[in-house]
């Protein structure tokens, strides 16, 4: 059976990027953004996978740009969404028409250090490690149930940006694995 994924992005594309070049890239239909200048839009068209925008600014209320999302998702008929570095909290709607079928991947071993700053957060916290999770997505912030996750050390002289990098390394293949294991297709 072939499984139909929708990818959301909101920036560069790194994670979108590792899908398209794993065995998974063939599955992905779509990729949707929330803005016109997401680095993700580029890395879709290369792959020749459909692109879609659906910019906030282009709506009178959050409600109308819910349901814009939502119909623009949900044209694609996935299997599967997976939000990849989309910064944008989904409406109960879109949950409810993709309940257990919509994921994240979140750079800290949630429950801790959910919402957007949550490598500056591990950092400031004083822990020693931090890692990444994937995890369903629910109406709360980072709040779903945990699919999986992944350690990753905190280093002397780590920064924000050093620590997120690897802390991305490990979120590509963490994801990889889990829509694998989630759609039972084939590595």
């Amino acid at each position: 059976m072939a499984h139909r994924i929708v990818v959301l992005a909101s920036g560069s594309g790194t994670l979108l990027q590792a899908l398209l070049d794993s065995h998974l890239g063939p599955l992905i239909l779509a990729v949707g953004t929330d803005r016109g200048d997401a680095g993700a839009l580029v890395r879709a068209t290369t792959h020749g996978v459909a692109t879609f925008i659906v910019d906030p600014a282009d709506f009178s209320s959050r409600t109308d740009w819910d349901s814009a999302l939502l119909e623009a998702v949900a044209a694609d008929d996935p299997d599967l969404v997976v939000s990849a570095g989309f910064m944008r909290i989904l409406a109960p709607e879109f949950v409810a028409e993709f309940s257990g079928r919509v994921i994240n991947t979140h750079p800290a071993l949630l429950p801790n250090f959910p919402g957007a700053h949550a490598v500056r957060d591990a950092l400031a916290a004083g822990v020693h490690e931090t890692g990444c999770t994937v995890h369903y997505i629910d109406n709360g912030v980072d709040s779903g149930p945990i699919i999986a996750q992944m350690k990753v050390a905190i280093k002397p002289g780590d920064d924000e940006a050093t620590l997120h990098e690897r802390i991305k390394v490990a979120e590509r293949s963490l994801l990889i694995n889990v829509i694998t294991e989630l759609i039972g297709a084939d590595k």
